[in-house]
Formats: structure tokens, sequence, C-alpha cells
């Protein structure tokens, strides 16, 4: 069984920066792939970065790229999202998304490729 917790949403203005975490408790193996998506009322979820725990292979959505930075403590099993230069079109909820296998990673844009989910965490970003 694995837990996610996400932390660090709030509202900021356009141009400003947060930093999201995700902790990770339970059996998440010793490879595993992490993700973060965003959704926002009446869209589809959207992938917007992916990390493999085991090596340096990271994914971020060309909309975010440039400004958001992943980063995975693998001691704390703490997995960081940092994003700068926020915009309006930002504003979403943000889950974490966990599985135990790292291959999953290759598809890492697919939110049906994840098994575990975190509850979100809400970013507001206005103009």
């Amino acid at each position: 069984q694995v837990h996610l917790r996400e932390v660090g949403g709030a509202s900021v203005q356009a141009g400003g920066s947060l930093r999201l975490q995700c902790v990770a408790s339970g059996d998440t193996t010793n490879r595993y792939c992490m993700a973060w998506f965003r959704q926002t009322p009446g869209q589809e979820r959207e992938a917007v970065a992916a990390l493999e725990s085991g090596g340096d292979n990271k994914y971020y959505a060309e909309s975010v790229k440039d400004r958001f930075t992943i980063s995975l403590d693998t001691s704390e099993k703490t997995m960081y999202l940092r994003m700068k230069n926020l915009k309006p079109e930002d504003t979403a909820m943000y889950y974490c998304a966990l599985d135990t296998k790292e291959a999953v990673c290759s598809t890492w844009y697919r939110d049906r490729v994840f098994r575990e989910w975190g509850q979100g965490t809400q970013v507001t970003v206005s103009s």
C-alpha cells in the first residue's frame, strides 16, 4: 500500500514561484516512477512532469519546460515541483502520481498508467 500526500499549493500572482511537495509512504519498492499532473474543472488531467527514481531521466510538458523543475529526494521519498514564472493558465489542482514499475515513465504522459494518486493541492495564479 502506497500513500501520497501533496503540500505546497497556494494563491500567487503571475510571475511568482511555488514549490510543491509530494511525500510518499508505504511500499514504493526501490525503483519507481513519479509524476505531477494537473486538472481544472471540466478538463482532463494533464501531465506536467515525471521522473524515474533510479535514473537521471526527467520529462516535462512543453507548456512548463524551462519554468518548472521536478526533483526527488529518494531518502525522504519526497518529490518536488519547483514552479517559477507562474502564469494564470497554470491554475489547477496539482496531483502527485506514482507507480512501482519504473518503466511506466516511458509513457509518463498517460495518467492511466499510474496506480497511486494523491488527493491534490490547489495552485491559483492571478493576473
